[in-house]
């Protein structure tokens, strides 16, 4: 169970809680290791009506929408677990609106960049599918 807070600051600096803010730490973490492998930055907070990608990236030729998650504890199960169905439809429907806007949509793919406790970030690529199964190709 997370402690009640009293103010937004005491929100932000809690070890239980992950700011989605532009200054969230695990945030920058993950796209410094990321563009340390070689991926660039497109965007970072794409919001739009139906959902947010905390990063677009390119690795080569593909479009890379990259979740970021952090977990102090497994006491609620831990990072991977937190991107559930739902996170992952407006996810999806977040980077189909994105893909609207291009003229020519590249292959693309769905990544996460996990931190467990105060461990190393987890890359996994390809961490989820269109949720109904699809390709993560978008037409």
């Amino acid at each position: 169970m997370f402690p009640p807070f009293t103010n937004i600051l005491e929100l932000y600096l809690s070890p239980h809680s992950i700011s989605s803010s532009r200054n969230d730490p695990f945030e920058a973490a993950a796209l410094s290791f990321l563009e340390g492998n070689g991926l660039k930055l497109l965007e970072r907070n794409f919001r739009c009506r139906t959902g947010e990608i905390d990063l677009i990236m390119m690795e080569g030729d593909a479009l890379v929408f990259v979740e970021v998650r952090a977990r102090s504890g497994r006491d609620r199960g831990g990072a991977a677990e937190s991107i559930t169905i739902s996170k992952q439809r407006r996810i999806a429907s977040a980077a189909k609106y994105y893909l609207s806007r291009l003229k020519k949509i590249p292959e693309c793919r769905f990544d996460a960049v996990l931190f467990e406790e105060k461990g190393k970030p987890e890359w996994i690529r390809g961490a989820f599918l269109e949720p109904d199964g699809r390709s993560s190709r978008f037409r």
